[in-house]
């Protein structure tokens, strides 16, 4: 029976109503499952059936093949039973089966063993056995029976006797063996009752063709002649010289068969019984003799009063409960006294116990000492020791400045600066703006003068609201949010300015903003009213929160207002004290007025919606084909170094094939030249004119020879300063590579530079799409010209929470306090000093350290180079306090003056 999870599985038996219909209504519809016979009386039970076999969970019972459905395992059962059943000798399976009814044995095993000890030996007629002859062994068939009692009177021999007349079989069977099918006798009895060492059974040799390896070459003729003439004799012989084949009779065929013979009840005691089709088959009795059935019963009984008494002893009948309840007081004190001893044994028990945990804490500890670490490994798993404090490793990070950003401690808009600030630089292509410095960036959104005019200021919204212009919006979208909200919330007022009166001075504002010409040439004109009338139809107060407060700014200034401060220089100036807001007027005079935070609120917005558009997605999807080409380029000149480095090493071992570098500075003619000097003084004086030609002759052709090499030489070298140059050449090339590589993807996502031990993010913006590292003429240049720390992520603060150490203690000793960042707090190096302090400070034994480190190894030349071209740009702009003009006459020439306002677009389009 196949088995799911160790167990056999169960037919489904009829319902009793379904037995019940049987005899009422017997043409009832049912549900017949015809492999296992199982009825059902509905469908789903039916089918909930069928995928329960077809669930590829069961295990043929006989082979132990897993992984099948029931009926692929009752196939594969079936097969192997059928296999068994026809390699089990026929003339043992009566006696095996009469021996193993009515057994009472807990394992099969047990029962197998005791079957397999009495018929090992036992052999029945017309019985296949292997009969050994002279050390040979041949497949014979017995063609009779000799019990002990009837081989009294024959001569017995020590070997097998052959016989060449021939003895017909018996009419009456002879009753044989039939003390080893009674399994009650014990073997010893049984053998001095029936001794199978006893019996003499008359074998036929078989033919020659039917013997065991026929066929087979021999190695010598003889010995196949000296097989072949006992074939068809007839021999007396004992079970000594007899045996059977291991492929029909072993313990594990014979488990086999009587496992798919026979069964027994799940009850306590119960004897294996022959199954009732194969017992009618073979002739075992079915019904169980009355000595067996009280043997059992007595077994069962013993069984039971055994499980009996130990439920008794645990529970106790109902008399001894009172007795035990009668004698409770009586026992009192000893039981209290027992109690006691307990407590004291617990205790005891838990200290050893706590010590021994101490004891395993402490090798475990060792242990994970012991173990040595492989690195790079998990950066907080890395701890400085005094080796590495006495080599000049820095434990403690410097501070990078909070102040230094370009809006101090306000996070949020730090973020919305630095976000803006990157996009339009990076997409300067598509937005067709020219790329810009973060600090011109800061300075033009610090700009309060209405004249002179910001170019910058007027390119950056242009350009943005010519970008919005492709991206889909609702009209008057402000204004029904505006509305919404009134309904919602009643309308308060915010600066002196009811919602009514916004909408109301909305109205006439922007209306032709996707179709006003904002011309380059013209300097922009009307751009303010066409960001009004932008933010009308894009905007609203789910996707832009300070809506309101920005358009009140931007369409109301105060009864009297103060005139605009003529300083315009970076500063970190704060928002204007708010004042009610109640007289109209135009954008282009009030966008001045707002503060820093508030052009930056706009920006961001804008920005935000542009990266939907398509010039923005069509860039990106140049920059990801462009991508494609580099990486494939690398490759190619990546190859072709390696194939000209490898000539340059071979080259090189032709020059110098002793591989000695030649230091002393002659070149190869003069080496050539001394060399010869030095033949023809070894030359030997004599006077005999016979001896002196063959010195000539020798040293000519030396210095023929030499002259070859020191041209070939001479050749090698020019070949390898020729490859030289040309590796130079690629490796200058790869340097471009990298350049455009980290230009163009930074148009399809912006990365950090690498993250430090505690998460935190390192940025460096610049080189970063339309924006360049080097000018013409291999000038440096710079965009934001400093390096940005970022705090970690809320995901990498949990996943700092979950380590075992007080990584907040580790902070504060390696970052400091003021250096630690919360989650997406900003804080900025300036000085390159500082920045190659914090590259000392990472330790490359961590694995998001050692990326870092080796992201500034890679960029390092521009990265210096970068920061402190920044440097002398802010000392050559900084200006002298007694140098300059209070008067609003010269403020404006002073203003003109200011990087940010020499700046212009080279990248616009005429048209527009």
């Amino acid at each position: 029976m196949p088995t799911c999870r160790r167990k056999r599985v169960i037919l489904t038996e009829p319902s009793p109503a379904l037995l019940e219909a049987l005899k009422n209504d017997p043409n009832r519809e049912v549900f017949y499952l015809a492999d296992t016979g199982e009825i059902f009386e509905t469908y789903e039970a039916y089918a909930a059936r069928m995928s329960f076999y077809r669930l590829k969970q069961f295990q043929c019972e006989v082979t132990g093949k897993s992984g099948l459905d029931y009926f692929q395992a009752l196939e594969s059962e079936r097969q192997e039973a059928r296999t068994m059943h026809s390699r089990f000798p026929d003339q043992l399976k009566a006696a095996v089966l009469k021996a193993v009814q009515w057994q009472v044995m807990g394992r099969i095993d047990h029962l197998v063993e005791a079957v397999y000890d009495r018929f090992k030996d036992r052999y029945y007629p017309d019985e296949k056995v292997y009969v050994e002859i002279q050390g040979e062994k041949y497949l014979a068939r017995i063609i009779q029976v000799f019990p002990p009692k009837s081989a009294t009177n024959l001569r017995r021999s020590p070997g097998p006797v052959a016989s060449s007349s021939s003895t017909p079989l018996s009419d009456e069977p002879m009753a044989i063996h039939k003390v080893a099918e009674d399994l009650k006798i014990p073997v010893k009895e049984s053998i001095a009752m029936d001794d199978p060492a006893k019996y003499i059974y008359k074998v036929q040799i078989l033919e020659e063709e039917r013997q065991p390896g026929f066929g087979k070459a021999d190695k010598s003729k003889g010995k196949e002649a000296s097989r072949g003439q006992w074939s068809g004799h007839l021999m007396d012989v004992d079970c000594s010289k007899m045996s059977r084949d291991r492929l029909a009779f072993s313990k594990s065929i014979l488990r086999r068969f009587i496992r798919d013979c026979v069964d027994r009840d799940a009850a306590v005691a119960s004897p294996w019984t022959v199954k009732p089709a194969i017992a009618a088959r073979y002739g075992v009795n079915t019904v169980m003799p009355e000595e067996i059935r009280k043997g059992v019963e007595t077994l069962k009984k013993g069984e039971s009063d055994k499980r009996k008494k130990v439920w008794e002893e645990k529970e106790g009948p109902a008399s001894k409960r009172q007795k035990r309840a009668q004698a409770a007081a009586e026992n009192e004190k000893l039981l209290a006294a027992i109690a006691e001893q307990r407590e004291r044994e617990a205790r005891e028990k838990a200290e050893q116990a706590q010590k021994a945990k101490e004891e395993s804490e402490r090798l475990a500890a060792e242990k994970k000492k012991k173990k040595p670490i492989r690195y790079p490994t998990e950066d907080l798993d890395v701890v400085l020791g005094d080796k590495e404090k006495k080599a000049g490793m820095k434990v403690k990070r410097p501070v990078p400045s909070k102040l230094a950003m370009p809006f101090g401690e306000d996070q949020e808009t730090n973020s919305a600066f630095l976000m803006s600030w990157n996009f339009i630089v990076v997409y300067g292509q598509p937005l067709h703006i020219s790329p810009f410095t973060m600090d011109d960036f800061e300075a033009a959104l610090r700009h309060s003068m209405v004249d002179p005019p910001c170019q910058l200021l007027a390119e950056i919204h242009a350009t943005l609201i010519y970008n919005l212009r492709t991206v889909s919006f609702n009209r008057h979208s402000a204004v029904m949010s505006l509305v919404d909200y009134k309904q919602e919330h009643g309308d308060n007022e915010v600066s002196g300015v009811t919602i009514e009166q916004l909408t109301a001075a909305m109205a006439d504002v922007g209306n032709n903003w996707e179709r006003a010409p904002l011309r380059h040439s013209e300097g922009r004109d009307g751009w303010e009213e066409s960001l009004v009338g932008c933010l009308k139809d894009h905007a609203n107060l789910e996707n832009f929160p300070r809506l309101r407060e920005v358009l009140t700014r931007l369409l109301f200034a105060p009864d009297s207002a103060p005139e605009p401060s003529g300083s315009t220089a970076p500063s970190p100036s704060t928002s204007p004290a708010p004042l009610r807001l109640t007289t109209p007027a135009h954008p282009k005079e009030l966008y001045y007025r707002l503060s820093a935070k508030d052009r930056v609120d706009i920006l961001a917005f804008m920005c935000n919606l542009a990266v939907s558009s398509k010039a923005i997605h069509a860039h990106m999807e140049a920059c990801e084909e462009q991508l494609t080409a580099l990486r494939k380029e690398k490759i190619e000149v990546n190859r072709t170094k390696k194939s000209y480095l490898e000539e340059i090493a071979a080259l090189e071992g032709e020059i110098n094939p002793d591989g000695k570098p030649q230091t002393n500075g002659k070149t190869p003619d003069e080496d050539v030249a001394m060399h010869d000097l030095s033949d023809l003084s070894d030359v030997p004086n004599s006077d005999t004119e016979d001896a002196a030609p063959k010195p000539r002759r020798s040293a000519a052709k030396e210095r023929e020879a030499a002259r070859a090499k020191a041209q070939s030489a001479k050749q090698a070298q020019a070949d390898r300063r020729r490859l030289e140059e040309e590796v130079n050449k690629l490796e200058r090339r790869l340097e471009g590579i990298e350049r455009e590589f980290r230009k163009l993807l930074g148009s399809v996502r912006v990365k950090p530079l690498g993250r430090d031990r505690f998460f935190n993010r390192v940025w460096w913006f610049d080189g970063m799409g339309a924006a360049s590292l080097i000018g013409s003429g291999g000038t440096v240049q710079y965009g934001a010209g400093r390096i940005f720390v970022q705090g970690p992520s809320e995901f990498d603060v949990e996943v700092l929470r979950r380590r075992e150490e007080d990584v907040d203690k580790r902070r504060r000793e390696e970052e400091g306090e003021e250096g630690m960042l919360a989650v997406g707090e900003w804080a900025v190096y300036n000085d390159v000093d500082e920045v190659r302090e914090f590259v000392d400070w990472l330790n490359p034994k961590g694995v998001r350290e050692l990326a870092l480190k080796n992201a500034f190894t890679k960029w390092w030349n521009h990265i210096a180079p970068g920061m402190r071209r920044r440097a002398a740009d802010l000392s050559a702009n900084a200006k002298i306090p007694e140098a300059r003009r209070s008067t609003r006459k010269h403020a404006g020439a002073d203003v003109l003056r200011e990087p940010y306002m020499q700046w212009t677009n080279r990248k616009a389009i005429n048209g527009s």
